[in-house]
């Protein structure tokens, strides 16, 4: 008799796609009582060695089986018992709606050689994977445990998986173990402090049911906080610049000044007397030189989120569960990962020959075929797990529905144009000197587009041309003005931004950022509105920061630029009332180690990292950890009034409101 392999997958459309690559479609479905939605699929494949000719039972989880929580004594919320939970015990349980799904593996796994592990291949299903084993070795207490290494469900991809199976990485279940634990102890403990010390405030707080914390949360509310004040306290500044125009040969050539602006008029003054005083303006260089735009890098998730937001009319959320859809399905590489470069030995050639049917792009495909074909770019990032998302199979775009459609045409889109040569173009630069000032003018012609015919998401447009001018010629500018102008305020924080700024801070990984942004969204500590239009919600309104306003703003002198999107549609981010005073709060109990700012969090992501490369346990870090925050909790408990202070001040609008 064959010895029996399990399998299990971390959701039901992975189980049911790898069994039937796996049987060739000759696979037997059996319900699993309890659950409507995991199935058990029997099917024959002959592994390599050890295993060899098998059984195989195929079934699956609906991610995470075990839930954490506290003993029941431990239930009641007082603020007296809040510090207790920093080393309370922690109870690790089987979920009771995934009993069903527990029992299954337990009893598939008495009659089985080895447990084969098919859950996702990042920290996260790793953790999962253990829960996996847990549940088998209780059927079992000595079976084998490998786990699949996949990042699609394309056949044969799918098919050298189940041939090459690998140990469970152990190291990243306890960094997984170790953020789990402390996301409890820390959101239980901060939760219920909060919580309770502002509903005795009374008003519209005692109504508010919680006041969550997380340790992704609130750093992620601080970026947006630090933001609306930027923008709320903005002071702007004049300046003074010198415009410069020439009409030669029917053409307008504006030349911009080498200082850009001053900040102060006489001297400015001074410099324009000047140049009026010389008259003529002499040809000191003249450059023409070849200029290339850039392919894009390889698709990373970070990426795909920040781009679908900006071009796709999705919330990075929307994206990464339309994502996540045409992954189960089939369509594209799983889309979590931080990887931004192809492997030199990936066939990249099979995948563009699967798109050369489609109307869109097809045509353009077929061309990189037939020689246009260039080596993707290679970035600096690789997490050794996934490639970067890219589309595995053809689909065509009247199967797919309006979010899918998108989605999918932006991936297929970034790896065609990752495939392509850069945009070729010609630059040239006349830089004159006028008294004793330098402009510049430039002119770019596009020779050739490549990668942007079809990649319309970048913009790389020809300028008008320059006319003829020859080095160390004289002329008299048709027009000399000096300009007034003042800074203008940064706009309020857009998705992409946010997730940028994550990113830089580490702040949550790439495949749960869009959580954190729609926690904050949820629990209404902030609020979102179209590009210059009306919020949803109650603005933060009173109150506010000194010192943010003027020269201070991003990008230097004066203000910041607005990130602008397809139609200025990108959603921005103000907080309401009670996220600012949630952030001010804090912030003033303790800058540095404040639970608005996110050095804390930080810094637990690079110690899990350290436990992924086996140079930190888990109880160190776990113990470390325990030991910072236990230090924030007694200096809030400390200087509680202050958060109290900025409830009043911007919920109710008291003490300097308005």
């Amino acid at each position: 008799m064959a010895p029996k392999i399990l399998c299990v997958a971390e959701k039901p459309s992975i189980a049911k796609s790898v069994a039937n690559h796996l049987s060739g479609g000759q696979v037997h479905a059996r319900n699993v009582p309890g659950n409507q939605y995991v199935k058990n699929y029997e099917f024959d494949f002959a592994f390599g060695p050890p295993w060899g000719n098998c059984s195989v039972t195929m079934t699956s989880v609906l991610g995470h089986l075990t839930s954490n929580d506290f003993p029941t004594q431990y239930k009641k919320w007082h603020i007296s018992t809040c510090r207790e939970l920093f080393d309370a015990p922690i109870i690790t349980r089987v979920a009771e709606d995934k009993e069903p799904i527990a029992r299954n593996i337990t009893q598939q796994a008495r009659y089985s050689k080895a447990l084969f592990i098919w859950t996702d291949c990042d920290r996260e299903g790793e953790h999962i994977g253990s829960e996996v084993r847990q549940a088998a070795v209780e059927g079992k207490a000595g079976i084998e445990v490998k786990r699949a290494i996949f990042s699609n469900t394309e056949r044969a991809h799918v098919l050298r998986a189940a041939q090459n199976p690998v140990p469970l990485d152990d190291r990243q279940v306890s960094a997984v173990a170790a953020r789990i634990e402390l996301d409890l102890r820390l959101g239980v403990i901060f939760t219920r402090f909060t919580t309770l010390t502002l509903q005795a405030l009374g008003g519209e707080l005692a109504e508010q049911r919680i006041i969550s914390y997380g340790s992704c949360q609130f750093p992620t509310l601080g970026f947006v906080v630090d933001r609306y004040f930027r923008v709320k306290n903005f002071v702007p500044e004049k300046f003074w610049s010198i415009k410069l125009m020439h009409r030669r040969e029917d053409i307008d050539v504006n030349f911009a000044w080498r200082r850009h602006r001053l900040f102060d008029r006489m001297t400015v003054v001074i410099l324009f007397e000047r140049c009026l005083a010389a008259r003529h303006a002499k040809v000191i260089e003249l450059l023409k030189k070849p200029t290339s735009k850039w392919k894009p890098l390889p698709l990373t998730t970070v990426e795909l989120q920040k781009l679908g937001s900006r071009f796709l009319r999705m919330d990075s959320q929307r994206v990464m569960k339309v994502a996540e859809d045409l992954y189960n399905k089939g369509w594209i590489s799983y889309p979590r990962t931080e990887t931004d470069q192809f492997d030199k030995g990936m066939d990249l050639t099979r995948l563009i020959e699967r798109q050369t049917q489609d109307n869109a792009w097809g045509q353009y495909a077929q061309g990189l075929l037939n020689g246009a074909f260039q080596q993707p770019r290679g970035g600096r990032n690789n997490d050794q797990a996934h490639p970067p998302i890219h589309p595995v199979n053809y689909v065509a775009q009247g199967s797919l529905g309006d979010d899918e459609r998108r989605v999918y045409e932006f991936v297929v889109r970034r790896f065609l144009a990752c495939c392509s040569d850069d945009a070729k173009g010609e630059s040239t630069t006349v830089e004159i000197e006028y008294g004793s000032e330098l402009f510049a003018a430039t002119g770019l012609l596009v020779l050739e587009k490549n990668y942007l015919l079809v990649y319309p998401y970048d913009k790389w447009e020809s300028s008008q041309q320059l006319p003829h001018f020859t080095v160390g010629e004289t002329f008299e500018p048709t027009e000399a003005n000096m300009t007034e102008g003042e800074t203008s305020a940064p706009g309020y924080l857009t998705e992409p931004e946010l997730i940028s700024l994550m990113d830089a801070n580490g702040i949550g990984t790439d495949a749960t950022m869009a959580e954190h942004i729609a926690k904050i969204k949820e629990r209404e500590y902030v609020m979102t509105q179209g590009g210059g239009g009306a919020a949803q919600g109650e603005a933060a309104g009173r109150g506010g920061r000194g010192g943010r306003g003027g020269r201070g703003g991003r990008g230097g002198r004066g203000g910041g630029e607005r990130s602008r999107g397809s139609g200025g549609s990108i959603q921005q981010f103000i907080p309401t009332t009670l996220g600012v005073a949630l952030i001010e709060g804090y912030d003033s109990i303790g800058l540095d180690t404040s639970l608005g700012k996110p050095f804390l969090r930080k810094e637990m992501e690079i110690k899990m990292k350290e436990i992924c490369a086996g140079r930190k346990s888990r109880n160190d870090f776990v113990q470390e950890t325990l030991d910072q925050y236990r230090d924030v909790f007694v200096r809030t408990q400390q200087q509680v009034e202050l958060l109290r202070e900025a409830c009043r001040k911007y919920v109710f609008g008291e003490g300097g409101g308005g």
